[in-house]
């Protein structure tokens, strides 16, 4: 069995895995915002190449190239976007290469390392939970619904069979909804 790990609620403990990791690496602080800010799996995360997110005129796209998340499509956010090309630059990566490509080998980083990766930062911030390589898709899912996207959406993008499974997963089931529900059309 495995064991579950925590959605990080908390924006300023993000904040500050968000400053360790740029001052270590562009590459883990990139895979760190992709994973806060898309909600893509893991695995599928290390696996992004730079042609994903790139044009062949090297402009970062505005949203993924994958047939997988294309209902609805992952969009980038301008941080993401400055991210990935930061990542892009100062690896000297190329249009094939991986986006999170290892240090020593042409392959992308492995679910272990993107662990060790998270794990640290998490630590250095001061958060105690469970943290793992899903807390990312967690943070995604918690955040996009406390900013008011429909749970149906979030499902969606995570990939998650209903919204009781999605609530679930998003640590909201124990928790009083906060966000009151105005159905004001304002016509």
């Amino acid at each position: 069995m495995m064991n579950t790990v925590d959605a990080i609620k908390n924006l300023s403990q993000i904040n500050k895995m968000k400053e360790y990791l740029k001052t270590r690496s562009t590459r883990d602080y990139c895979l760190f915002l992709l994973g806060i800010n898309t909600g893509i799996r893991i695995n599928e995360l290390i696996h992004l190449r730079v042609s994903d997110v790139m044009t062949a005129d090297e402009k970062v796209r505005d949203f993924l190239d994958s047939a997988a998340y294309a209902n609805p499509p992952v969009y980038f956010n301008r941080m993401v976007r400055e991210a990935i090309q930061d990542c892009i630059h100062s690896e000297g990566l190329e249009h094939d290469d991986y986006l999170f490509k290892s240090k020593k080998t042409m392959s992308p980083i492995s679910r272990q390392q993107a662990y060790r990766i998270i794990s640290e930062a998490a630590r250095y911030s001061g958060i105690e939970g469970a943290i793992g390589t899903t807390t990312l898709r967690k943070t995604f899912g918690y955040h996009a619904y406390q900013k008011g996207i429909a749970i149906s959406l979030i499902q969606k993008r995570l990939q998650q069979s209903t919204p009781s499974e999605t609530i679930q997963f998003i640590g909201l089931a124990n928790e009083r909804h906060s966000l009151p529900i105005i159905l004001d059309v304002n016509l």
